[in-house]
């Protein structure tokens, strides 16, 4: 068996702050592990029948989380995948213990100005509408970087194009199978 082939039998969870590359990053991910790619937020939006930025907009963040949590779940039940979490689901306690039980958890990790810079080019990111997006960044990693570090795996993506980012998380998650326990 190779080392691809051994990555592919559990569901690898890509988290981290918004505007990371977990979506961009995650499909190219699953098309060299050739597995099949899922984005939380899309499923959710398309369970929703709107916009994540509608639901915050209309239900607020709490009914997002209970939303996305659901999603998650039912994610996690099917066969071996990449999945791209939200920016906040895996500092949810219950997202974080479902993505424990049933995957391995790749925390995706970059500068937050490489950060701020990416996501402040869009409007559709609800928790900085109308903010300076790396103090809200800077807010979450206050937040959510003790939980994140407690991922199966860490890979600082920086600035670097997706391939490079895609064999670095190749190469920590061959290096973590290789561990024993």
């Amino acid at each position: 068996m190779t080392a691809l082939t051994a990555l592919n039998r559990e569901t690898i969870a890509l988290i981290g702050l918004m505007g990371v590359g977990k979506s961009s990053i995650g499909r190219r991910l699953a098309s060299a592990l050739g597995m099949p790619f899922r984005d939380a937020d899309a499923e959710i939006e398309a369970a929703a029948g709107r916009s994540i930025f509608d639901i915050f907009v209309q239900f607020g963040e709490e009914a997002f989380r209970d939303g996305e949590r659901r999603v998650i779940a039912r994610l996690l039940n099917e066969p071996p995948h990449v999945l791209a979490t939200g920016g906040g689901a895996f500092a949810d306690e219950q997202t974080q213990k479902l993505i424990r039980e049933k995957a391995v958890s790749v925390w995706l990790k970059a500068d937050l100005e490489v950060l701020a810079r990416r996501i402040g080019r869009r409007d559709t990111r609800p928790l900085i509408a109308g903010k300076d997006p790396l103090e809200v960044l800077q807010a979450q990693a206050l937040e959510r970087y003790d939980v994140f570090a407690t991922a199966d795996v860490i890979v600082e993506t920086g600035e670097t194009a997706h391939h490079v980012a895609v064999d670095a998380i190749i190469k920590a998650l061959t290096a973590r199978l290789a561990t024993p326990p």
